[in-house]
């Protein structure tokens, strides 16, 4: 019986542990809502502002100074390169002008504004 609870306890502290590890690039963003919602796209970056009005890219902070260049480069020989935008519904549009201009300026054609299911 001993033996029987030392691998339920090891299971039970496998499992503890191996949930924190699920998702922890994940941002907490409250985004808008809507009723229109887009499927996975491939060749894409993500891009978030948070309502500190801090820029992520890909999950990371990143100043908006780097973001051009980092965008580049990952995008750079991708065939339908895209741009995920994510902005909190506090974020003024200023913020999504400025991602949109970068998109613009290197002929990224599709950019999506993600929104979470109403």
């Amino acid at each position: 019986m001993s033996s029987m609870s030392d691998i339920v306890f090891l299971l039970l502290i496998f499992f503890l542990v191996t949930s924190t590890l699920v998702n922890p690039n994940a941002l907490k963003l409250e985004l808008p809502k809507s009723t229109n919602q887009t499927s996975g796209v491939e060749n894409n970056v993500t891009v978030s502002v948070d309502k500190n009005l801090v820029y992520y890219f890909n999950s990371r902070v990143t100043p908006f100074s780097m973001l051009e260049s980092k965008i580049t480069e990952a995008l750079k020989g991708a065939d339908n390169p895209t741009i995920k935008i994510e902005l909190e519904k506090s974020v003024p549009v200023e913020h999504l002008v400025r991602i949109m201009n970068i998109a613009k300026t290197y002929g990224y054609k599709t950019t999506y504004l993600i929104t979470d299911p109403e």
